[in-house]
């Protein structure tokens, strides 16, 4: 049974010095001595208290952030439903694909809908994993994605599949006229004052939905930052408050840790408290924790084989850590 977290829980009170400086050398060594770490960013209350880069990496420089740019995808698909052009999570699929979708699918991919792929409850074999490669030397991923057979109804178990984000990537590209790049950069680079740079294509031109794209650890930040205010960024909306509430909900839950999924985020506690984050390949990851007022990014190396959810519970000892670091005696956060 999927346990529905408080999204929006406002941040407990923070001491005067958000986090000790002995805590903040002992995050940063123990993330140092990660094998595979690039860079540690955190910030607390808007105020950004680590900031460290190993291995030679900086936070200033784009990192290939895998799949955690489903959680962005997610975010360009709630811009698109707060301006009207997606209508909601209900609408199908096949509505925004139009010509995309080919002639000879199963009928019952149109009953996919947004809020299926966002939940990775398409039904639809997954194009992730072993039949990544397959998927993308394929000449048409859209179609590829949709002429895979049924292994679930839509809207129930979840199957994790780039395929899913992609055929997103696509729908927003064919119902707007423009790129997702373009998208990105419009509802996102710009308000937020981050660079966008151009990243992988399918061979229609489509940019993948949900792998590959490259940021910087500190645009991640923003990013988070703006997600923790409630979609906010010096009193310019960016996303709506709604939105985020949606994305924050569990939906179904992950094969791979147990934890909980919404639209583009995992959703889990940790010390005892809720907390939201986007996971990509090899250890990219971005996390929100609203009580704390905090969002942290950790970049790491995405080309050997990853250590999946181990690397994961390492990073999340030491979230663990800032978490306690920061008022540990407070009484837990009202919903």
């Amino acid at each position: 049974m999927l346990t529905a977290l408080s999204p929006l829980v406002t941040a407990d009170t923070l001491s005067e010095d958000a986090l000790p400086e002995a805590t903040r050398d002992d995050v940063t060594t123990r993330a140092r001595d990660l094998p595979r770490s690039h860079t540690l960013l955190v910030a607390i209350d808007g105020e950004t208290v680590i900031d460290e880069g190993f291995r030679g990496h900086a936070t200033d420089e784009t990192a290939n952030i895998k799949s955690l740019s489903k959680t962005l995808i997610s975010a360009l698909v709630g811009a698109a439903i707060d301006r009207g052009v997606i209508e909601s999570v209900d609408q199908p699929v096949v509505e925004l694909l139009g010509d995309r979708v080919p002639a000879d699918v199963d009928p019952r991919v149109s009953d996919i809908t947004v809020g299926n792929l966002l939940s990775m409850q398409a039904g639809l074999e997954r194009t992730s994993g072993g039949n990544y490669g397959a998927w993308v030397a394929s000449s048409n991923w859209v179609a590829d994605a949709l002429e895979r057979p049924f292994v679930a109804e839509p809207g129930g178990r979840m199957l994790y599949s780039t395929g899913n984000s992609h055929l997103l990537s696509a729908a927003l590209t064919e119902v707007t006229g423009r790129s997702t790049l373009a998208l990105a950069r419009d509802w996102l680079g710009a308000p937020l004052g981050i660079a966008i740079p151009p990243w992988t294509r399918d061979p229609q031109g489509i940019y993948f939905g949900g792998n590959e794209m490259g940021l910087t650890p500190q645009a991640l930040l923003r990013f988070g930052e703006m997600v923790r205010q409630r979609g906010r960024r010096d009193d310019r909306t960016v996303l709506s408050a709604d939105w985020i509430e949606r994305a924050w909900q569990p939906r179904t839950r992950s094969f791979f840790n147990g934890d909980d999924y919404g639209y583009g985020w995992f959703i889990t506690r940790i010390a005892d408290r809720p907390v939201y984050y986007g996971w990509g390949y090899g250890g990219q990851l971005l996390y929100v924790i609203p009580s704390r007022a905090m969002t942290v990014v950790m970049t790491s190396d995405p080309t050997p084989p990853s250590r999946g959810s181990d690397y994961l519970d390492d990073v999340e000892a030491l979230i663990a850590e800032l978490i306690e670091a920061t008022n540990p005696s407070d009484p837990e956060p009202s919903p």
